[in-house]
């Protein structure tokens, strides 16, 4: 198995990111990576917001966006996150959210807490936070989301 590895989404993978695409049931779940390549535009929560493609081997199969306050140690939220409809069930969530929580100590050293939010009638993906740490933090956000937060440090 090829190790999975993200790349920032720019004039070279942005066709492969959008060719990422979802079960029916679940588009109503996540932003699409077209509304996730808008904001990374427009920036409409922080001062930062980077689209990232998760790819094993050549193939691209997934998506997320980091937005956050640079310099910041609390302020990064994971938002988009997304498998590819061919690829799921093949344990590429969990091993992309490790490689992703990796990725984001090493390029972010001062990142302590990082955030997401679920809906809550997602239950496969709550399962899936809450197996790797994230802790629901019985909050919602102001789209009736729920929060989860996950220390680092």
């Amino acid at each position: 198995m090829n190790p999975i590895t993200i790349e920032p989404i720019d004039k070279s993978n942005w066709e492969e990111a959008l060719a990422i695409s979802l079960l029916e049931t679940q588009v109503n779940l996540v932003p699409t990576v077209i509304e996730s390549l808008a904001y990374a535009y427009v920036k409409p929560w922080d001062a930062a917001l980077d689209p990232y493609l998760l790819r094993e081997g050549n193939k691209a199969f997934g998506f997320f966006y980091l937005s956050y306050t640079p310099a910041s140690t609390d302020n990064y939220w994971i938002g988009g996150f997304q498998i590819n409809k061919d690829d799921q069930g093949k344990g590429l969530g969990s091993k992309s959210l490790y490689n992703i929580l990796e990725w984001i100590q090493e390029e972010h050293p001062q990142c302590q807490i990082i955030s997401l939010t679920v809906e809550k009638s997602n239950v496969h993906a709550r399962g899936l936070y809450e197996k790797i740490g994230f802790i629901n933090q019985e909050l919602e956000n102001q789209d009736g989301e729920m929060v989860y937060k996950l220390q680092l440090k």
